[in-house]
């Protein structure tokens, strides 16, 4: 039986990935900085929740990765920790880089100095190319972070690849583009649109009060992703992939097809709220996603129609 440590695994990506691994049976760790008081909903709504065994991690205090590491001796790492948020990012910086930055090089130092055969999975992000405009990028365009949170994410990123070469660890980084589920915190933008129809087409609410719309994304399914990560450590060579659906879409669509599930305008209901605008935002990106194609043989099966449906659906089932 192999053994996986999880570090965020209570979140979206961290729960979909825990079920994914207790299917291959494997023994699933899930770290969190203090597990007794940690929301484990998603793993409920997984029914996965008694499967996992929990740990408290400090994942930016060095000693709390290293013990934790030395004590658990996993075969395979998922960092998956991390404020998570852009736009909190531009609020809280300096905890945004601790999280991640500073979190995956504390992670990599503890598996050069324990010197046994961990296998790491770092997850990046698309935010790291910054605008892309009309050009589609692959994973030798150079980054152009535009935020804290990618400035820390492009900075683990290279840590990773610092520690792959300098040292032979097997690590690899996800440079995953937008991925959405039903189990997405409602203080994501894609859950606030899925919400606010669902409570409109109830007369519950009166309408959605959003920033910039103008933008457009590459959407892709959670569940899906979290197989490309799994690959990623299962190939004979550690490298870097972007993951992705190969389509971008804008953020109107997004929330057009979540009204009109509800036969609703959104235009009747949508209030935009300049404060809510980003200091600086990606405006598009674009994404080729052939390498993990080719190589991992992973392939995007879901479109956005599929995943705002799947989105809706459970919201109206969780508030019968």
């Amino acid at each position: 039986m192999k053994t996986a440590l999880i570090t965020g695994v209570s979140g979206q990506d961290g729960s979909f990935l825990s079920k994914l691994l207790l299917s291959k049976d494997y023994r699933v760790v899930g770290t969190s900085r203090d597990h007794n008081k940690i929301n484990y909903r998603n793993l409920e709504i997984l029914e996965i929740k008694n499967d996992i065994e929990y740990r408290s991690l400090a994942i930016n205090d060095f000693k709390s990765v290293f013990e934790i590491i030395s004590d658990i001796c996993p075969d395979e790492i998922y960092n998956l920790a991390g404020q998570s948020s852009v736009g909190r990012s531009f609020e809280e910086p300096m905890e945004t880089f601790e999280s991640i930055a500073t979190a995956t090089l504390n992670l990599l130092e503890s598996i050069k100095l324990i010197d046994k055969d961990i296998k790491l999975y770092n997850a990046c992000s698309s935010e790291c190319y910054g605008h892309t405009g009309n050009h589609v990028v692959s994973e030798n365009d150079k980054f152009e972070p535009s935020s804290p949170y990618a400035v820390a994410k492009a900075t683990s990123f290279w840590q990773v690849r610092n520690y792959r070469q300098s040292y032979n660890i097997f690590a690899c980084s996800g440079l995953l583009f937008n991925h959405e589920s039903h189990l997405r915190s409602d203080y994501f933008v894609t859950k606030k649109i899925i919400k606010s129809a669902y409570e409109i087409s109830k007369g519950i609410k009166k309408e959605l009060t959003l920033g910039n719309i103008n933008i457009s994304r590459d959407w892709g399914y959670a569940e899906e992703y979290v197989n490309a990560m799994y690959l990623m450590l299962q190939h004979e060579v550690p490298d870097d992939y972007i993951i992705a659906t190969g389509e971008t879409r804008s953020l109107r669509d997004f929330i057009e097809i979540a009204f009109n599930f509800f036969d609703l305008d959104y235009k009747k209901y949508l209030v935009i709220d300049k404060n809510l605008f980003r200091p600086s935002d990606i405006q598009i990106n674009n994404a080729n996603p052939a390498k993990a194609n080719q190589i991992l043989k992973w392939k995007s099966k879901f479109a956005l129609e599929d995943i705002v449906s799947s989105m809706i659906k459970f919201e109206i089932e969780n508030n019968k």
